[in-house]
């Protein structure tokens, strides 16, 4: 019996510290650490800018004739053609100038001929002496006279016409009328002011402005506007992508003194309408060219008096050190033009608690 209890007590002090540390260590938890699966993004610069869509096309509708309004043939805010008739004026009066007119002219033109008539008769007679030549001087001033009476009666039936197609007051281009000024039955004239006005909706202008200094390498470029090799698109006010892309049409020859700035314009396709004058919006200015490449996190970039590097986990969950080449920093992302590939991890969070050969439990970002 006292054997046995010595042969377990020299057991018990036989066991090494270091045994019973390494039982631990072996069921302690792997630190876990969150990484970022590097992938090819786009890295095509884009500059963003504020701007306001204004419609392609405005007019104010007017009245070039006087007359009681008879007739309005639209719906306020639709949609309306060229060539279209908006608004019918009392045409009765312009009809019946029209008839006096068409009245004079043929006046006019029997006078022409019956004062050619008499000058040829003068001229026969004035070959035999038969008559004065101071007559026959008044027979050609008499035809030349009938000659501007017929020219003045044609002028006066153009206006007639003009007048009596000015009741007709039609639209100059298709797009967007908006509200009636004036009720049928009112009276209205040149002096009413406007009547309606209408926008043209596709396509749209958007306006913007940027400082000087940003158009100043742009300049020394060389603007091209026939193929530019910047692209805008919109980013409407919901901060949803606009679907279509614009080309710019407009660059401002000039600086405002007041703003130091330069406008400049695009032109948007608008076929569907979603997009209205006076809306602001922003306006991404991008490259046509694409460039892609690999951007990671900021936080999983460290430094030390060689460079740059990062905390890699590979396959089996073991952490590397990686030399990295960082390129330029956006909205907290680091370009990396070396050092990884698409695919590779890296820990961008529990950077404190983990060092290159040691094992851990990674979580995707």
């Amino acid at each position: 019996m006292k054997k046995l209890l010595v042969t377990t007590l020299f057991t018990i002090l036989s066991i090494s510290p270091f045994t019973a540390v390494s039982v631990q260590a072996a069921d302690k938890p792997l630190p876990a650490v969150i990484v970022h699966t590097v992938e090819i993004s786009d890295l095509t610069p884009t500059f963003r800018i504020s701007g306001r869509i204004e419609a392609s096309e405005r007019v104010n509708l007017l009245a070039r004739v006087s007359g009681f309004l008879e007739g309005r043939r639209f719906t306020e805010g639709a949609k309306v053609e060229e060539g279209e008739i908006l608004f019918l004026i009392e045409e009765n009066n312009y009809e019946i100038a029209l008839k006096q007119a068409q009245a004079d002219m043929a006046a006019a033109r029997a006078s022409l001929k019956n004062a050619q008539a008499n000058l040829k008769r003068n001229q026969a007679l004035r070959k035999r002496q038969a008559v004065a030549q101071s007559q026959l001087d008044q027979a050609e001033a008499d035809r030349d006279q009938a000659r501007a009476q017929l020219l003045k009666s044609e002028a006066q039936l153009e206006k007639a016409k003009l007048d009596l197609g000015y009741t007709k007051v039609k639209a100059p281009f298709s797009g967007r009328i908006g509200k009636s000024n004036f009720s049928v039955g009112e009276l209205i004239s040149p002096e009413s002011g406007t009547l309606a006005t209408i926008v043209q909706t596709d396509p749209v202008y958007v306006e913007m402005s940027i400082s000087e200094k940003l158009m100043l390498d742009a300049r020394r470029q060389g603007i091209d506007l026939d193929n530019p090799p910047v692209a805008p698109r919109l980013q409407l006010s919901d901060n949803s992508d606009y679907p279509l892309e614009g080309t710019f049409d407009f660059i401002s020859p000039e600086v405002d003194r007041n703003t130091d700035t330069i406008t400049l314009r695009a032109t948007f396709p608008n076929p569907n309408n979603l997009l209205l004058p006076g809306e602001f919006v922003h306006v991404n200015i991008k490259r046509k060219q694409p460039e892609s490449g690999i951007r990671i996190p900021q936080s999983a970039v460290q430094r030390d008096r060689q460079g740059y590097y990062v905390l890699e986990v590979n396959a089996d969950s073991n952490v590397a050190l990686t030399r990295v080449e960082m390129g330029l920093q956006a909205q907290g992302l680091w370009q990396v033009v070396s050092g990884l590939e698409a695919g590779d991890r890296v820990i961008t969070e529990g950077l404190q608690k983990v060092k290159p050969g040691i094992q851990v439990k990674a979580v995707e970002e």
